[in-house]
């Protein structure tokens, strides 16, 4: 790289432009003072967590959506998986920031997104149109979260990146936040999940206007530099006049497909797979496994964002004060782990209280927002280490590996928590059916699934009704003994049960008054023998036996278990008691299985944050304070002598 012989106070100067024109010519050509540049970062890090706000929304109202447009739990996680691909790829396409520039990325896409979420999702007729707008929403998220980190790049020289890089990585975080916060603070006087999207929408829309206005960003010939600290802020201005911006990027690809700008990025993505699905599913987990409404389950995700968006500053502050981004990746990441563990562990157990989750919370969040600055302000720190021209496809290839990892694990994790499917997809109506009749879905529950599918096969199989009774009887409070002798009784006590049902009522009620009418008499025998299918004599001999003091003892308890029964079965709507019949067993053994299944998933995340230790070695970095500070200052000497150079010639 080579400079000509200009003075700092040479250095050409901001071109005079009108008010339409800086609308679309947002280039600064020197560097700007600590007011401005504040102005420009705060901005960014505004528009970020608008973004993400409006691409985490959904997650807030998930399971109205899915009930809205009738789809599984599967669909909705595919809905995602589908918009982390095309958002992986348009990640590759933001590179060309480092040509275009960033600040027009940034402004289009927030204009695209806030309509987006404002007009196009709320309003989508049905799933197929709600999946295309989401996957062109991540299309454009893809393209906008790669130019943003960019930005505060080009604006934070090394010794305040840490500083300024918390306040970017606030972006997911209190995009996060604001998603829990006003959904948990609103659902409930606002329950149409279209109402989420309408306020996220008008704030993206509010966001746009004033980065439309506010925001700017450096030249190519400023940014492509290396800048360690305010300092050298007079060299770089030196440096920009003889700067080919286009020369300073051939190669840049190539320089990027490094192992320490891949695997770090990889490392990052694997480790970040505990804070997406928390984004995006921890309503549906505290729902179907904890049985909390989408309110308080997002109110206690505010525990985990509120505690990662204050580590997340303070860990930028002490990184800049120590200079040192190592030690902090790897403190930060054994928090996590140890939070992450007491979560996976307190997954399968039902009585795990509020606060008690939202400790293990504050613990991972805490020591993930450590890591995650620390590490976004290392690699940015390792993509200048190759070439600072080509931060933007340094932070592409973040993006992409970033999108291709979660895609990977959505489309794995629905495989790991089938049960959570079931729930999502069945379970509430099988609740509003036991919310409706809880007595007789409770008598109808007792019974053995198999006896059920008997009895409903055939209403005459003896040994399933007699189990079927016995379960009624136990389910009613009966002793063991009693139960046993319900379901004896049936077995027993067959040919009279069908004989007692096969007479009239009238004639049954004629010989209560009279068992000595022969009229009625003759009735029942011809009742019984023509609904038996035997002679009169048999028919005669079972009339008989009805009125043994035995066998009328062993009917009439029959007859009070058999009457809760029937009772169930009528009381409950013939489509709901088939759908409670096709489904109600499916979604007992799901109910039982998915904190197990969830409990695997939180493993693999626990997994993904061990593996990213290994890597934070290959990044740039030292890992002692004291030789950070002689690196920054052998720097000063550089500059100093540069700048002197350049000046005397």
């Amino acid at each position: 790289m080579t400079a000509t012989a200009v003075r700092p106070d040479e250095a050409p100067a901001p071109r005079e432009a009108g008010s339409l024109h800086r609308l679309w010519d947002r280039k600064l050509h020197r560097y700007p003072e600590n007011g401005p540049r504040s102005l420009y970062l705060g901005i960014t890090v505004l528009a970020t967590i608008v973004l993400y706000y409006e691409l985490y929304i959904a997650g807030a109202v998930a399971t109205q959506i899915i009930a809205e447009f009738g789809i599984s739990f599967t669909y909705f996680v595919f809905v995602s998986v589908i918009g982390n691909a095309v958002g992986a790829f348009a990640s590759l396409f933001a590179g060309l920031a480092d040509r275009w520039g960033r600040a027009n990325l940034v402004v289009g896409g927030l204009l695209i997104t806030g309509l987006l979420i404002a007009l196009g999702l709320p309003h989508a007729p049905n799933a197929g149109v709600y999946t295309a707008l989401f996957a062109l929403l991540s299309f454009v998220e893809g393209i906008v979260l790669v130019a943003t980190p960019a930005l505060i790049r080009d604006f934070s020289p090394q010794v305040g990146r840490g500083v300024a890089m918390g306040f970017w990585t606030l972006g997911p975080v209190l995009g996060s936040l604001v998603v829990t916060t006003v959904s948990s603070t609103t659902l409930d006087d606002h329950p149409d999940w279209r109402w989420q999207f309408y306020v996220c929408g008008t704030a993206g829309l509010v966001v746009f206007v004033v980065a439309l206005f506010g925001l700017r960003e450096l030249s190519p010939a400023l940014r492509d530099q290396l800048m360690v600290s305010m300092r050298d802020r007079a060299l770089v201005e030196a440096r920009a006049a003889g700067m080919d911006p286009e020369q300073a990027l051939q190669g840049h690809w190539r320089q990027m497909l490094r192992f320490d700008v891949i695997g770090s990025a990889f490392a990052i993505s694997i480790f970040l797979l505990l804070y997406y699905i928390l984004v995006g599913f921890a309503v549906v987990y505290f729902a179907t496994v904890y049985g909390y409404s989408e309110a308080r389950a997002n109110g206690l995700a505010n525990w985990y964002w509120v505690t990662n968006a204050i580590a997340l500053v303070v860990t930028g502050v002490l990184s800049d004060r120590f200079r040192v981004r190592k030690p902090f990746m790897i403190v930060g990441t054994v928090i996590s782990i140890v939070g992450a563990v007491l979560f996976a562990l307190a997954a399968t157990d039902p009585d795990t209280g509020y606060y008690e989750i939202a400790v293990y919370f504050i613990l991972s969040a805490a020591g993930g927002g450590m890591a995650y600055v620390a590490w976004m302000a290392s690699f940015t720190e390792t993509v200048e280490r190759h070439n600072p021209a080509a931060t933007a496809t340094g932070l592409a290839i973040w993006g992409w590996l970033l999108r291709i990892v979660v895609t990977a694990s959505l489309a794995v994790f629905t495989l790991v928590v089938p049960a959570t499917s079931v729930l999502v997809d069945q379970g509430s109506r099988v609740q509003a059916i036991v919310d409706a009749h809880p007595a007789e879905v409770a008598v109808l529950s007792a019974i053995d699934p198999a006896t059920s599918e008997a009895l409903a096969a055939d209403p005459t199989d003896v040994d399933a009704l007699g189990a079927a009774l016995g379960a009624v009887a136990t389910q009613q409070g009966a002793g063991a003994e009693e139960a046993a002798a319900v379901t004896d009784a049936v077995r027993t006590r067959a040919p009279q049960l069908a004989a007692a049902q096969a007479v009239a009522p009238a004639t049954l009620a004629a010989l209560q008054v009279n068992p000595a009418d022969p009229a009625a008499g003759a009735a029942a025998v011809g009742q019984i023998a023509s609904a038996l299918g035997i002679g009169a004599d048999q028919a005669t001999a079972l009339l008989v036996s009805l009125g043994d003091p035995a066998v009328q003892a062993d009917l009439a308890l029959v007859q009070r278990y058999g009457t809760v029964l029937q009772e169930a079965n009528a009381a409950i709507p013939a489509d709901d008691l088939a759908y409670l019949a096709e489904h109600g067993e499916e979604v007992a053994a799901a109910a039982e299985e998915n904190p197990h299944q969830w409990q695997t998933w939180w493993w693999v995340c626990v997994a993904g944050q061990v593996l990213f230790l290994p890597f934070v070695f290959v990044m740039a970095g030292r890992w002692s304070p004291r030789r950070a500070r002689q690196d920054e200052q052998a720097h000063e000497e550089m500059v100093a002598r540069e700048l002197a150079a350049l000046q005397q010639s």
